[in-house]
Order: structure tokens, then C-alpha cells, then sequence
């Protein structure tokens, strides 16, 4: 599946533990990255200063669901999941 347009979800729901440029502790679950641009298109992607983790993730229907609202609480209960 492609990433869908207007929806940002991977880069607002999950943390990441990973520093980014500007954000040197990475960015709690919940808070959006401050790349992501108004156009919830990432201003990092072809940078390789891009954390790993990110340049990882695929979109998948099991992670994103059938719209950005499903991608949301899909993301946010797997946050959940995962925190420690």
C-alpha cells in the first residue's frame, strides 16, 4: 500500500526514542514531529539524517487501516502496547 495523503498519523502517534534534528531526545508518543510539514509530508525523507526507525516503517493496511482515523487508533493502541 502507498501512504496516504493527509494523514501523518506514523509521525504524531508513535515515540521515537531516536534523535532528530531540533529534536535531540527523539519525540514522545502524541507530539508531532517537527518535520512534518502541512502537508503531512516529511521534510526528512530523502535526508540521511532521518532516523532509521522512520526510513523503516511501511505502510501497511494492518498498521493504517482503510483511513487516517483507523491509522490512528491502530498506531495508538500499539504505543500502548509497546510502552513499557
Amino acid at each position: 500500500m502507498n501512504c496516504r495523503s493527509d494523514c501523518g498519523a506514523c509521525c504524531i502517534v508513535p515515540s521515537i526514542s531516536s534523535p532528530l534534528p531540533g529534536m535531540p531526545n527523539g519525540k514522545p508518543a502524541g507530539q508531532r514531529c517537527l518535520h512534518l510539514l502541512s502537508d503531512y509530508r516529511c521534510a526528512l525523507f530523502n535526508d540521511p539524517r532521518r532516523p532509521t526507525v522512520c526510513g523503516q516503517f511501511r505502510a501497511e493496511d494492518t498498521v493504517c487501516g482503510a483511513n487516517a482515523e483507523q491509522a490512528f487508533e491502530i498506531l495508538t493502541l500499539l504505543e500502548i502496547s509497546t510502552q513499557g
